[in-house]
Order: C-alpha cells, then sequence, then structure tokens
C-alpha cells in the first residue's frame, strides 16, 4: 500500500514539475514567436535571419521545394528592406493547434497569416506550418515546413 503512495505522489510530482515545464516553453516560445512578428513588421531582416539554427531548412509544400534558410532569405532580404524603406507594410500572426516539446526541443504547428500592404494594395495569406526548433540557450528555428494554403475559416477556428 505505501508502494502505491508514493508512485501516485512521485507521479504527481512529476505531473505538476511537467506542468510548469510546458508552461515555461510555451512562454517562451510565445516570446519567440512575438519577436518573429516584430522582426517582420519592422523590416529587421537581420533580427529575422537571427530566429533561424545557422543550419535551418524551410520546405514548402506550395511549391514542392527544401532547401537552406540561408537561399529563402535572400529571397525575402528586398520584402525585409522596403518594409524598413516603408515602401511595404507587413506583418505576420500565428496561431497553433499543437505544441509539443521540452525544455530543449519544440514542434509548433498552426497557421501563419502574412500580410503586406504595397502600393496601396493590401494583400496576404494563410499558410498551415509547421516549425521544428531547439533551446541552445535561446529558441531558433530548425525547420520551418509550409505545409499548405490556408482558408480565413481555419484561421478563424484556431482563435
Amino acid at each position: 500500500m505505501l508502494l502505491i503512495v508514493l508512485l501516485l505522489c512521485s507521479m504527481n510530482g512529476f505531473s505538476q514539475n511537467s506542468d510548469r515545464s510546458d508552461r515555461d516553453r510555451i512562454a517562451q516560445l510565445d516570446e519567440f514567436w512575438t519577436e518573429v512578428s516584430r522582426t517582420i513588421g519592422e523590416g529587421d531582416f537581420e533580427g529575422y535571419a537571427g530566429t533561424f539554427h545557422e543550419q535551418a531548412t524551410l520546405v514548402s509544400g506550395v511549391s514542392e521545394v527544401a532547401y537552406p534558410i540561408a537561399r529563402a532569405l535572400a529571397g525575402w532580404k528586398k520584402d525585409f528592406d522596403d518594409t524598413k524603406s516603408g515602401i511595404r507594410k507587413s506583418s505576420v500572426a500565428f496561431r497553433f493547434n499543437r505544441r509539443l516539446g521540452d525544455p530543449t526541443t519544440a514542434y509548433e504547428s498552426g497557421i501563419f497569416h502574412y500580410s503586406f500592404k504595397l502600393n496601396g494594395e493590401k494583400q496576404g495569406y494563410y499558410i498551415h506550418f509547421d516549425g521544428l526548433l531547439v533551446n541552445e540557450g535561446t529558441w531558433k528555428m530548425m525547420m520551418e515546413y509550409q505545409k499548405s494554403r490556408a482558408s480565413k475559416e481555419e484561421w478563424d477556428a484556431l482563435e
């Protein structure tokens, strides 16, 4: 009987520690995504690039390609420069349907909404995405998988 009580107490303690660890990880990752949003909104290319691990990969299900994030960043740099100079107004927001991990690794899944205004015309899109992140003192994206287009209805359902 004593063994059962100790086992239950042990499991309860583990569960509480695990819950606290999950809350801490989610709070840190919320800060990560806020920083990603800030860098895009301000056109802070260096800050945005700094959210990725140096060996990160971009996978695009929309375009059916995969390549190093450095190549993707090179292709996005003009949009950042245009945002920074005021030619373009950009923003991104994230909503999640799955957030798994531990203090060193995270898998985040959901939808992002990227929007921009260029020459007075507002445009944007919703994308189902997965992110694989590692924490090496700070969270860094190892892989961004832009899976497929999403609808506004799917976005709204994640509120």
